[in-house]
């Protein structure tokens, strides 16, 4: 498996959710895989330590994507298509949220 801090269609920019966030420079069909978000790891609050992936998306009560476990990782994947040049979101259940 290689890993890659960021997908190539994706980018770091200003959000107007909060501070920076993920942005598509083309368009991503439903149920594209995007990464690995977090990694457990007991040593990290929460248990899990962030990727960049991780670090940069957004909450939304209206998500255009999802994290997920899978073994001992938390993955992002598009629920819908996200066109061009918009923010990549998804509910936290990690954190509490307003921490």
């Amino acid at each position: 498996m290689t890993y890659k801090p960021l997908p190539d269609f994706l980018e770091i920019r200003k959000s107007e959710v909060d501070g920076l966030g993920l942005f598509t420079k083309k368009c991503i069909p439903s149920g594209t895989e995007l990464g690995i978000t977090h990694i457990r790891d007991d040593r990290f609050q929460n248990g899990y330590i962030r990727t960049p992936l991780g670090g940069f998306f957004n909450h939304s009560e209206e998500p255009n994507c999802e994290a997920y476990i899978e073994e001992d990782l938390i993955k992002l994947k598009t629920i819908k298509e996200v066109e061009k040049d918009k923010e990549i979101t998804a509910f936290y259940w990690l954190y509490k949220l307003g921490e």
